[in-house]
């Protein structure tokens, strides 16, 4: 669906009807505007066209199209229904989509680019369900926070939605834009389970299907809420990566990786090194190499090589050296074990 449908959708638009027969482009520019933006766009008559064919015909054909959805973005964005609103009047969203990062450096690129073009795209509110005079935030939680940095007032587009209309939309913005980390992701499904929405709800706010949606929950649901809020969004760190770290949370030394998640010099790094960080802790040790061992007779004769690991022995002949002795040891065996378990009683 795209983002023109979901605005459509959101502020209460009705689609515009399939141009037919030789008024093929009629719609796409209307002798007078719709009621919804008469008051905010008067657009003039259309022209006669001249009719054209082939690739031509259809190439102007599309362009008078785009045009056409051009001028509804703009009316929209500057008609009646976009108001200003004191940033300190909104809440963000009963369900968090977003992981705090302090060291995020985007925010301070986003705050520079209101500062300097203002703010292009206004966010979608609802007034608040329990707080009188107050709004709460669909989509546009990081537009909101640079205008409270800057003292500036917010644009926004006040619509009344439901609890399943505010997170749907708010997914579908996220959807569109594909900015959210794998784990913002699976913390924001986790969430709106937690809230009691139904997976079709769900399913449809994340655009996944039903084993996509399990697979994200399982990891946010293993993962603790310490451990995310330290590392952040993390976004350069995928799904297989994160479902190992969840599953080394699970063993880990909790008194070590809190000491880790404390420390000043890993709190200054940016998320994905710190996630980087936290792998690594976490990461299973692998085994010590012991050096192998080498027999010899009385003589100085290197007879055997012994090579341990954690779980086993092996020990080899060299046949060279003394033919016959491993079928020798073989045949023995069952006396060496009876020994051995003799001298342990």
């Amino acid at each position: 669906m795209s983002r023109k449908t979901n605005l459509d959708a959101l502020y209460g638009r009705r689609p515009d009807p399939k141009p037919t027969g030789e008024g093929e482009f009629a719609a796409a520019n209307p002798a007078a505007p719709s009621p919804e933006f008469a008051p905010a766009n008067q657009p003039p008559a259309p022209l006669p066209e001249r009719r054209r064919s082939g690739a031509i015909g259809a190439m102007s054909g599309a362009l008078r199209s785009l045009a056409a959805q051009a001028d509804a973005a703009a009316a929209l964005q500057t008609g009646a229904s976009v108001v200003e609103l004191d940033a300190g009047l909104i809440d963000d969203s009963f369900i968090a989509d977003r992981v705090a990062d302090a060291n995020d450096p985007s925010l301070a690129t986003l705050v520079e680019s209101v500062r300097e073009s203002g703010q292009q795209v206004p966010v979608l509110v609802r007034p608040h369900p329990t707080a009188e005079g107050r709004y709460q935030i669909a989509y546009g939680r990081r537009r909101t926070r640079a205008a409270r940095i800057l003292e500036r007032p917010v644009r926004a587009v006040i619509r009344p939605l439901t609890d399943a209309e505010l997170v749907v939309a708010q997914g579908k913005e996220n959807l569109e834009r594909r900015d959210l980390s794998f784990i913002e992701r699976a913390f924001f499904a986790l969430r709106m389970e937690q809230h009691g929405f139904p997976r079709a709800t769900i399913t449809s706010a994340m655009g996944v299907g039903k084993g996509d949606l399990s697979s994200l929950i399982s990891v946010a649901k293993t993962v603790p809420e310490d451990v995310l809020a330290a590392i952040g969004p993390a976004p350069a760190a995928g799904r297989p990566r994160w479902r190992d770290l969840a599953e080394q949370v699970k063993t880990a030394d909790r008194h070590a990786l809190t000491t880790l998640l404390g420390d000043p010099a890993f709190q200054a790094k940016g998320t994905d090194e710190r996630f980087a960080a936290v792998y690594t802790a976490l990461a299973p040790k692998p085994e010590p190499k012991l050096k192998p061992q080498t027999w010899k007779d009385v003589e100085g004769r290197k007879v055997a090589r012994v090579e341990r690991a954690t779980d086993r022995v092996a020990l080899s002949f060299d046949e060279t050296v003394e033919p016959g002795l491993a079928d020798y040891v073989l045949d023995r065996l069952p006396e060496i074990l009876a020994a051995y378990r003799a001298s342990k009683g």
